[in-house]
């Protein structure tokens, strides 16, 4: 699996392809975890290429002006930004070498510099059960193999970090129970099956806008009605595979230690990433998050 943009499940059915419908069936035999929602990306590890140890963003993965940074010097002239070079330098110096162990290259959300409990790295506010004494927090939740850095394939990460150097990794554990559902989903599944074979289904590009279209609806906090679209029944198909996921999001539990926050609002947090054979997807309360990060963030 390439670095790829994790998509909600109803966006993935736009174009024909039902796998996250297979994933949501095989719900006990997949991996989650919970979503974290820190800022920036931060990518580490030894390069496989010469065995340095390096910091970065996403850029590292660049094809043509990869951005990989071994020294402060590297920093400061691959990256413009001072709040980022100060992040990034901090990384350097406290996140664990990575020579060492099998896996030797990582990515996860930035939450924060240590000393303290409170965080508000990007739209959530997180206040954890201790005070963080680590140089930096970070929440991994990926890992790269490959021999070089612009061909890597991306894993979930379902180990755990040792924290070390400096570095205090937080990776709660996720998982799915049976138990509680008020709500068939496997009979949401097979009905979402039978109404796909009555769809149009879109090409990339009219998904693409469609998908643009859906989101203009969330960003003005409007209901999406099928019936105002020209493909009515693949919308109605989009907003059961939504409805399934938020039954499914009911069925999930984990060990997060740490109040979450949406502007003054106490929140269970943003929501899961779900690991499968079939793909991996992201699980949100997409009116929420989305609408919140559409209209708050960004004004």
């Amino acid at each position: 699996m390439k670095n790829l943009h994790i998509e909600h499940p109803e966006d993935t059915i736009l174009t024909g392809d039902l796998s996250v419908l297979d994933a949501f069936s095989n719900r006990m035999h997949n991996s989650y975890s919970v979503k974290i929602d820190g800022s920036p990306a931060i990518v580490w590890g030894t390069n496989p290429e010469n065995g340095k140890f390096f910091v970065g963003t996403k850029s590292v993965f660049n094809k043509k002006t990869p951005k990989i940074n071994y020294t402060v010097e590297d920093i400061c002239n691959n990256h413009k930004n001072v709040e980022l070079q100060s992040i990034l330098i901090r990384c350097l110096n406290c996140l664990p070498r990575t020579e060492e162990v099998p896996f030797s290259v990582f990515q996860g959300d930035f939450i924060g510099f240590g000393g303290y409990r409170d965080y508000k790295p990007n739209a959530i506010s997180y206040t954890f059960d201790r005070v963080m004494d680590g140089g930096v927090v970070v929440a991994p939740h990926t890992y790269y193999t490959g021999n070089t850095l612009k061909d890597m394939n991306a894993k979930p990460l379902t180990f755990v970090l040792l924290s070390g150097r400096g570095a205090d990794f937080i990776q709660p554990d996720a998982w799915i129970t049976d138990k509680g559902a008020t709500i068939d989903i496997d009979l949401m599944i097979g009905f979402a099956r039978q109404m796909a074979t009555l769809v149009d289904f879109a090409t990339p590009k009219e998904a693409a806008q469609l998908k643009q279209d859906l989101n203009a609806y969330i960003r003005d906090g409007d209901e999406v009605v099928a019936e105002e679209f020209a493909n009515y029944q693949l919308v109605r198909l989009w907003l059961l595979v939504e409805s399934i996921k938020t039954e499914f999001m009911e069925l999930m539990r984990d060990n997060f230690k740490c109040d979450c926050f949406l502007g003054n609002d106490y929140i269970d947090g943003e929501g899961y990433v779900m690991h499968s054979k079939h793909g991996v997807y992201k699980l949100v309360d997409r009116e929420t998050f989305s609408y919140y990060n559409f209209n708050i963030i960004r004004s």
